[in-house]
């Protein structure tokens, strides 16, 4: 399926930023390879169903679902997601070949009418159906209503501009690569509010038997976003996080020594404290950036995570 003459096709979600992403990683492809490179655009479960919480309807994992069909049914070579969308443990026969320079990996408050979380009135609404954004809100600003907000990004801009809400909370990464930068009233800095693992970064996807493929867009890889990534992921796998619990985890660089923040919160308790962790150390390889988010995991514990787990 990669001989010189064939497209390689990507799968891809048909939302404007799903699209957006899948096209540059297209360009990519063309540009390093010189193939022609074709997009198969698919809706997902979790495009579909747009009532309820993803966490009650089965996790991130249906927006991905469709696409890992796709691929292994020969109708396309790779997916291309946004990681923090991608389950932790990726089903058998399937392997993450590749992530890309991150793009900035904050969370951004928007509102046409509020500059930043802390001008808002008590009471005031805020959207998110983020667990992880909503147990570090109502850590921030316990007086706040937070409430559901789910839809591509289009819509709940459209919502958030129809007076639904005084406020949502957005990753300024979709707002910047659909060029909506301006509707970006702050970033909240990873120390007030910890991304999700794999925030702001593509992964591609691909079958696992695609040897061929793998060891071509291996080139692609971003080294230092891969290893944080995985350290970022592995706080969850250790965890056996799902989208039920309200995760956060998020490395950066720091004087050669990768340092990993994390966050969790009660799944349904509004009173129960944010429990935070962070280690920081050396890391050259996968199994040491995995080994930083085992040792995070592990402090979280200590300090009775095991009782928000449950619940997730």
């Amino acid at each position: 399926m990669t001989t010189t003459t064939s497209p390689w096709v990507i799968a891809t979600r048909e939302s404007r930023l799903a699209l957006w992403q899948a096209r540059h990683v297209q360009a990519l492809l063309q540009q390093r390879f010189g193939r022609t490179v074709e997009l198969l655009g698919m809706t997902t479960r979790g495009d579909q169903i747009l009532d309820r919480t993803l966490s009650k309807v089965g996790g991130k994992g249906l927006f991905v679902k469709e696409l890992e069909v796709a691929l292994e049914e020969g109708r396309a070579h790779l997916a291309v997601h946004s990681l923090k969308d991608v389950p932790m443990d990726l089903p058998a026969g399937f392997l993450l070949a590749a992530v890309l320079e991150r793009e900035d990996p904050r969370d951004a408050f928007v509102s046409p009418r509020y500059a930043s979380l802390e001008e808002l009135p008590p009471q005031a609404v805020v959207g998110t159906s983020s667990l992880r954004r909503m147990v570090q809100l109502r850590a921030l600003r316990p007086d706040l209503r937070i409430e559901p907000l789910r839809g591509n990004l289009d819509t709940r801009l459209r919502k958030l501009d129809e007076g639904r809400y005084d406020a949502i909370v957005l990753a300024a990464a979709g707002l910047m690569r659909l060029g909506l930068a301006e509707r970006i009233r702050t970033r909240f800095e990873p120390d007030r509010m910890i991304p999700a693992a794999g925030q702001g970064a593509l992964g591609i996807e691909i079958r696992a038997d695609q040897a061929e493929l793998r060891e071509r867009l291996a080139g692609l890889v971003d080294r230092p976003t891969w290893l944080a990534v995985h350290a970022e992921r592995a706080v969850s796998r250790a965890l056996g996080g799902s989208c039920s619990v309200p995760l956060a985890a998020h490395a950066v660089w720091q004087d050669g020594q990768l340092r990993l923040s994390t966050a969790i919160g009660h799944p349904e308790r509004a009173d129960a404290p944010l429990l935070k962790a962070a280690v920081s150390g050396p890391v050259a390889d996968t199994a040491q950036a995995e080994a930083l988010g085992v040792a995070a995991a592990q402090q979280l514990r200590e300090q009775g995570a095991d009782g928000y787990l449950q619940h997730g």
